[in-house]
């Protein structure tokens, strides 16, 4: 499994303000999306959250986002090395993505960019 990139998720409570600063750290534009009830912009490594306590909570259950090549792979190797995908793999807006606990517990979103055709 090729790992391409690392996005750091951040859990923001005003979306805009904050969008404004990591724009300006990470000299480029945020990509915006909404998801669940969440707001979220992408701007360089950070993937920025915002919505209701509800959901952000769930959400900081994750490290990070991991980006790959092949979310079916990555899924293959994961369960061969001893992770459990606990959700996934399911279409996304930019692709693909699941949800997998490493055996130290720590938990990782895998994401590709490779569009669903089914």
């Amino acid at each position: 499994m090729e790992i391409l990139g690392t996005t750091l998720r951040v859990c923001v409570e005003d979306l805009e303000s904050s969008v404004v600063f990591y724009e300006r750290l990470a000299g480029g534009k945020a990509m915006r999306f909404e998801r669940g009830g969440v707001s979220v912009a992408a701007v360089g490594c950070f993937l920025l959250m915002s919505g209701p306590e509800e959901e952000l909570e769930v959400l900081r259950k994750v490290t990070a986002t991991i980006a790959v090549r092949d979310v079916d792979e990555a899924y293959a190797v994961l369960n061969a090395s001893g992770a459990r995908v606990i959700a996934g793999p399911v279409p996304t807006p930019a692709g693909r993505n699941l949800i997998a606990m490493h055996p130290d517990g720590s938990v990782f979103e895998y994401v590709d960019r490779r569009a669903v055709t089914e």
